[in-house]
Order: C-alpha cells, then sequence, then structure tokens
C-alpha cells in the first residue's frame, strides 16, 4: 500500500466535512410522516449509528499509521453525524430515540473480542447492510425530510465502504495467501446470517418501504462481491458497490 494511503482518505473526510458545512442541515421544522413500521426501523438504525467509537479509535492508534489513526477519527464523526441527524428526524416526526437495542449490543461485544481486522470485519457487516437499507429509505420513505436525510447518509456510506477496503487489504496480506480467501468466505457467511435477521426484524418497514424480505437478502449479498474483490486486489475502479 502507498505510503499516502490513508493521507488521502484524510483529505476526503476533511473536504467532505467542509462540504457539509456549508451544505448545512435539512429543514427540520417541516417535520416528517412516517408509518409506524418505517419510524421503528429508523430508530433501531439510529442506536446502530450513536457511539463514541473509542475502542475503534483505539486500535487504530495501535496500528501505527498516523494518517490511519487520523482518518479513524474522521470517519467516527461522520458516523456521529448519522446518528444526530437520524435523531432530528425522529423528533421532526414527533417520535424518540432508544436508549439501546439487541442487535447493536451484540455488534459491539462481537467488534471488541480481538484485534482491529475483526474489528473492521464486523463493522462491515453493518456497513453493506446500512447500504441497501438507506437506498430503500431514501427512494421508498415517500417523505421528502427522510428521503434527504437517507440520501445523505447514504452518500457518506457509500465513501465509508472502501475506505474500510483498504484497511482490510492491508490486514489480510498479513496473513498467509491461502487463509485470505477463506476468511472473507467466513465474513459472507455471516454476513448472510446478519442480513437475515434484519430481514426479518424489519419485514414490515422494509415492505412499507417497497423491498420485500427476499429482495433485500439479495441485494445485500450482492454488494459483498464488489467488498471482497476490493478487499483481495484493490484497484480505482474495485468498489462498484454505489446503490443508485
Amino acid at each position: 500500500m502507498p505510503v499516502d494511503e490513508f493521507a488521502k482518505w484524510v483529505r476526503d473526510f476533511e473536504d467532505e466535512r467542509e462540504r457539509r458545512i456549508a451544505l448545512g442541515d435539512p429543514d427540520w421544522g417541516g417535520g416528517a410522516v412516517l408509518p409506524p413500521a418505517v419510524w421503528a426501523g429508523i430508530q433501531r438504525f439510529q442506536v446502530g449509528e450513536d457511539g463514541d467509537g473509542a475502542n475503534l479509535v483505539a486500535k487504530a492508534d495501535q496500528a501505527g499509521d498516523p494518517d490511519y489513526a487520523r482518518a479513524v477519527r474522521l470517519f467516527v464523526a461522520e458516523e456521529q453525524n448519522h446518528a444526530r441527524m437520524l435523531a432530528r428526524l425522529l423528533a421532526a416526526g414527533g417520535m424518540p430515540v432508544l436508549s439501546g437495542h439487541w442487535s447493536d449490543t451484540v455488534f459491539v461485544r462481537l467488534r471488541r473480542l480481538m484485534g482491529l481486522r475483526l474489528e473492521l470485519l464486523v463493522l462491515m457487516i453493518a456497513e453493506v447492510v446500512a447500504l441497501r437499507y438507506y437506498r430503500a429509505l431514501r427512494d421508498g420513505a415517500g417523505d421528502p425530510l427522510a428521503s434527504e436525510v437517507a440520501g445523505r447518509v447514504l452518500a457518506d456510506e457509500e465513501r465509508h465502504v472502501p475506505f474500510h477496503c483498504a484497511r482490510l487489504h492491508a490486514s489480510l496480506a498479513e496473513l498467509p495467501r491461502a487463509a485470505r480467501r477463506p476468511v472473507l468466505a467466513g465474513w459472507r457467511l455471516l454476513l448472510l446470517v446478519v442480513c437475515a435477521v434484519v430481514a426479518v426484524d424489519h419485514g414490515a418497514a422494509l415492505r412499507r418501504l417497497g423491498v420485500g424480505r427476499r429482495r433485500f437478502l439479495a441485494d445485500v449479498m450482492a454488494l459483498s462481491g464488489p467488498v471482497v474483490r476490493a478487499v483481495l486486489a484493490p484497484r480505482p475502479d474495485a468498489w462498484s458497490g454505489r446503490g443508485d
């Protein structure tokens, strides 16, 4: 990996931060109207976006690349902004935020089990699932404010996935070549299990958004192919999983 690989990501995150500041927030004053099932899904995803990222930041610091550590802090700030916007969206619809959810607790505990590699592999499951969920919310909400918020979050997630792919490529390169594909095969299997749980848990919301459970599951698994290719052999065009 080029020495300045993550310096470029720092610039990308900083440029996006400046663009976000210049753009400003959506117009929260107009309120939002969504079916109860969709609100429930947003509440759960808001919990998943919230957090200080301290464990990930600590592991990034230990990786020995100051640019990567800086980029991770900027990534965490974007995730915290997602949580803030989703909370504002919920408030605009008169809905409370949740104090926690079992799915987020499971993910956090899994991510803390081992080192940075496992942390990122588990995190990438959440990111890939989020790509399809926020696209569904953007396109199927039928509410201008909800669609705008979902579109903003989706645009960030589409940048986050290749960022994590770059670091995972460097991390898996430390393993024997014969072990790399089995690791990613295991990752895809875990993704399938998690996605099936999400599809069941959010089934009513997905139907309201015009995406059935089977389609959601198939689309998420289709996104995993470009992720694996980007991790194994990164190229400028390796990540092609945009959901536009």
